[in-house]
């Protein structure tokens, strides 16, 4: 996967921008504030169709205007992909892949791919069970790209049957018993399925998130492990019956997939109560680094590797440790101070008034 080019108008703190990248590392450097983030965010909404900092879609437009484009020139594999995507506008939000428009943003899975950590990335750790099933989700997702109608079939479920029971007003009626049960056995498919797919892809994640750990700590790093908590025992159908009278009570779903938990641990400890404020960043990019190569094995091609101030969020070690074994591939890194002596981009880009500079 390679990101030759890529063009943004009305783009948050951009006008107007252009940049061509090289097949290996970037480093763009500014002050904060500059904008640096929000190049990485543009590159990562035409993989995704989001924002990874969680922004709605007008905070995308730059103030004052109506509309912003993204594009970018993509070498997916040999293939060549003019992916465009309009947010905004008269027209609301579109998205082209060789001027052909999608009719779903879910089609432009796998156009091109993008590994993104953050300094909010350390809530993978730290944070609640939703953020971390959030992570596993996406893993999956881009892992095999089919799955994501599976996660998006589960939600429905979960909102209509959430719906039936705040409708319900804590009675169990039989017209609320009847359509409970054809919930619950949609509910026990695909929630039983999701969970098959977290479980299958923890089991290839967990030695790479651990060597990715040691690699960024020494060989004398404790072991890292990731174990599955599913919210329900035997099969999931069983558990929502026998469970129907407290989910009436409650008017919500208490068993199932969006219940669940990834535990993370660290030396046999858990990682989200035991481990230091560094320890905790260390393994949140490890988790991202772990996903970032099980999916170039899996794809036999490196997703673009996108790392947002991560010098700051390491100690001087870590930083050189990164470097050190910093994946093969395309990679574009942010900073808003001096990049590290062991740093060898092959483009430096400096963010100045709100345009692209790329030192010479």
């Amino acid at each position: 996967m390679w990101l030759q080019r890529l063009w943004l108008t009305d783009y948050r703190s951009y006008e107007q921008a252009e940049l061509v990248f090289p097949a290996g590392l970037t480093a763009v450097v500014g002050v904060n504030g500059a904008g640096k983030t929000n190049l990485l965010e543009a590159i990562a909404y035409l993989a995704t169709m989001g924002s990874f900092r969680g922004a709605p879609l007008d905070a995308l437009v730059r103030s004052g205007a109506e509309q912003a484009v993204v594009r970018a020139e993509v070498d997916a594999a040999g293939r060549a992909l003019l992916i465009e995507a309009e947010l905004g506008g008269r027209g609301g939000n579109r998205v082209q892949v060789n001027r052909q428009r999608l009719q779903r943003s879910r089609d432009l899975l796998g156009a091109l791919r993008v590994s993104v950590f953050s300094p909010d990335d350390v809530e993978l750790v730290k944070g609640g069970p939703a953020i971390r099933r959030r992570f596993l989700d996406d893993a999956v997702v881009a892992d095999q790209t089919r799955l994501d109608q599976l996660r998006l079939d589960v939600e429905r479920i979960l909102r209509q049957r959430g719906a039936l029971l705040r409708q319900a007003g804590g009675r169990l009626s039989d017209d609320v018993g009847f359509s409970l049960d054809v919930w619950d056995t949609k509910l026990a498919a695909a929630g039983e399925q999701l969970a098959a797919a977290r479980r299958s892809l923890l089991e290839r994640l967990e030695p790479e998130v651990d060597r990715a750990h040691r690699d960024l700590v020494g060989d004398r790093g404790a072991a890292v492990t990731l174990r599955y908590e599913a919210s329900w025992q035997g099969p999931l159908g069983e558990a929502l019956a026998a469970g129907r009278t407290d989910d009436i009570r409650r008017r919500a779903t208490l068993r199932g997939p969006h219940r669940d938990e990834l535990a993370i641990g660290l030396a046999g400890l858990p990682a989200r109560t035991h481990a230091s404020q560094g320890e905790q960043r260390s393994l949140a990019l490890a988790l991202r680094l772990g996903v970032h190569r099980l999916l170039t094995t899996r794809l036999d091609t490196a997703p673009v590797l996108l790392l947002d101030d991560v010098f700051s969020e390491l100690d001087p070690d870590r930083s050189a440790a990164l470097l050190a074994h910093l994946p093969t591939g395309q990679g574009v890194v942010t900073t808003a101070g001096a990049l590290p002596e062991d740093a060898r981009p092959e483009q430096v880009v400096r963010v100045v008034d709100g345009a692209l500079v790329v030192d010479r």
